[in-house]
């Protein structure tokens, strides 16, 4: 029996920049298909476009897939090719760490898509983004050193 691949489409979402924030994933395998998304009270793009990915990769150990190959897509043209190339990690240390450990044994092809450009799975991605950040603008603010830091 082949495994077909495991396909995830990741989007972030941030208001302000820095400000409140979401992200959103939907994780499509065998005819199934999760969405998965959440909100951040103070947060960044970045952040969040990194926070679909982990929380994806995640939601796929979770299920028990990590044996399946993954078709990762998003449209950060520099986290993919942060991943795929290694360029250097400036900032958001602590998520990269945690993408680390969330892609540890994983086989995953990276691919970027243009944002914005009518990619169906990538508008769904930015929707549950958006609708995640409204969420956050909800959510009670970040009192100073609550939170790692932003860059």
């Amino acid at each position: 029996m082949i495994d077909f691949p495991i396909r995830i489409h990741t989007d972030g979402s941030c208001h302000n920049n820095p400000g409140p924030g979401g992200w959103g994933a939907i994780v499509q395998w065998d005819g199934q298909e999760q969405e998965l998304s959440g909100p951040e009270a103070h947060t960044t793009n970045n952040r969040m476009e990194m926070m679909a990915m982990i929380r994806a990769l995640q939601w796929v150990r979770e299920q028990g897939l990590a044996d399946r190959p993954i078709e990762l897509f998003s449209d950060s043209n520099m986290l993919i090719q942060s991943l795929k190339q290694g360029w250097k990690r400036k900032a958001n240390k602590d998520l990269w760490a945690e993408m680390d450990r969330a892609r540890q044994g994983l086989t995953i092809e990276w691919n970027w898509v243009k944002g914005h450009a009518g990619n169906t799975m990538n508008e769904r991605c930015d929707r549950l983004a958006n609708a995640a950040t409204e969420e956050a603008k909800k959510l009670p603010p970040v009192t100073e050193g609550s939170q790692e830091s932003l860059f």
